[in-house]
């Protein structure tokens, strides 16, 4: 009996595929069966499902806030896991022995922007407050559910910025007659202003007043949001730079390349109404808003462009800036000034080259990158292990010292020592350069996809 059964067993296996074809369905459908089954099972002990109303017994029984969460991996950004790294040097530094020894330092984990902010994503930003100025004017206007005025955005879209009536209506944000060139009616750059309200967290942690208005707190400016684009001319005397100047932002070649004269204040506004659109489009769908997106700061820039490499001098380990082939491995200048060496003249594309271990393209070379922190030569001594950070929102009145913003990463037109991630610099928070840009970062879990 046993000799058949195993016969059997073999002649069952080498039936024509139909057969086959019909037993692993039958298999198939055991082993949903099976899963169902165990399914129900985890249910009946589970017990029923909880209702979302508490019940009435006088016992705790805790209340969910009362939006959903279901976040899903941002758009263009990448995860840095959290960790601890040495801050600072990671080669012998004459320069900032004293001033920026090294330290260890943990951070928490973060999303972050895979590659610089490119001119497209700028653009977005620069489109939207156009699009706003121009609704007030033309009447696009309605009210929020609180009585607020808001913009139509559906009459919006509808708008034709090429017409004459159009024109005749945003007259207010185009250049005056002896400002234009052939009579051509162009939009006043300086005119489009981003309308900033920020909340001032260290001023309002160090207060012990509970008398003192949350208002006080409340920071509101006018930020203009388009480019300088004559950075390209001013950044460097008796060269020849004006085709960049004039096609940089707007040609299309150009779009994916990183977006340039930028000064911190414009950087911190695209990152506050990159919050602000994110956050209204989920309040629209009844889901919980989320953290600010916003400029890294100096030690969380520095922790991800390692890229887990705590000793490297560069993203992809070091220390030459050469792979074995000899091909450069950033945007730089090399040697004496060979610019187009490494492939490009000024900018290139945000994800040219190669990325770090964390996914990140150019944190070193192409253009260096503002950070949120405030430059202090001495900072490493007094700031905390745990995510440091140094923050000073200036304001107009305060000495240019008080202005300084820490740069990293170096640039297509910086030597190669400015690219190592150790190295820093500044620059005045109202200044816009032909070779700074940014990326953002912002505070969510690892698993955003999860539903709860």
């Amino acid at each position: 009996m046993k000799m058949k059964k195993i016969q059997k067993y073999h002649y069952i296996c080498l039936l024509p595929s139909k057969f086959n074809k019909m037993t692993n369905r039958i298999f198939y459908l055991i082993a949903v069966f099976a899963i169902l089954s165990s399914a129900t099972s985890c249910k009946l002990i589970s017990g029923k499902k909880k209702s979302r109303a508490l019940p009435n017994d006088g016992q705790l029984h805790g209340v969910a806030p009362g939006a959903k969460y279901n976040m899903k991996k941002p758009v263009g950004m990448v995860y840095v896991p959290q960790g601890t790294f040495h801050m600072g040097p990671s080669d012998e530094d004459v320069n900032f022995s004293f001033t920026a020894r090294n330290k260890a330092v943990s951070i928490s984990g973060f999303w972050m922007d895979a590659t610089e902010i490119t001119n497209n994503q700028y653009r977005q930003f620069t489109n939207w407050v156009r699009d706003s100025i121009a609704a007030k004017l033309m009447g696009y206007i309605k009210q929020d559910v609180n009585g607020n005025e808001a913009v139509d955005w559906k009459k919006v879209k509808e708008i034709k910025w090429g017409d004459k009536a159009t024109i005749e209506k945003i007259d207010a944000i185009i250049v005056t007659p002896d400002n234009r060139i052939f009579g051509k009616k162009e939009l006043d750059a300086t005119k489009i202003v981003y309308q900033s309200e920020i909340f001032d967290y260290s001023a309002a942690a160090q207060n012990r007043d509970a008398t003192v208005p949350r208002s006080a707190f409340i920071i509101k400016k006018q930020i203009p949001v388009y480019p300088d684009s004559l950075c390209w001319v001013r950044d460097f005397s008796y060269s020849y730079n004006e085709p960049m100047a004039k096609r940089y932002f707007n040609h299309p070649v150009f779009g994916n390349y990183p977006v340039v004269g930028v000064n911190w204040k414009q950087a911190n506004a695209f990152c506050e109404w990159r919050t602000h659109y994110f956050n209204s489009f989920l309040e629209s769908k009844k889901r919980t808003p989320e953290s600010n997106f916003h400029l890294p700061t100096e030690a969380q820039w520095e922790y991800a462009a390692r890229g887990g490499r705590s000793q490297a001098q560069y993203p992809w380990g070091g220390p030459y800036l050469r792979n074995k082939k000899g091909c450069l491995l950033a945007n730089f200048k090399p040697g004496r000034g060979n610019y187009p060496e490494d492939g490009g003249f000024y900018t290139v594309r945000a994800d040219a080259y190669w990325p770090n271990d964390f996914g990140l393209y150019n944190m070193s070379g192409n253009v260096a990158e503002w950070t949120a922190s405030l430059y202090s030569e001495g900072g490493y001594n007094f700031q905390h292990d745990m995510n440091p950070d140094i923050r000073w929102n200036s304001k107009d009145s305060d000495p240019p010292r008080m202005k300084r913003k820490v740069l990293r990463g170096g640039s297509w037109k910086d030597v190669g020592f400015m690219l190592q991630v150790s190295t820093r610099s500044y620059e005045y928070m109202d200044t816009a350069k032909s070779y700074i840009g940014f990326r953002s970062v912002i505070d969510l879990p690892a698993v955003t996809s999860r539903k709860r």
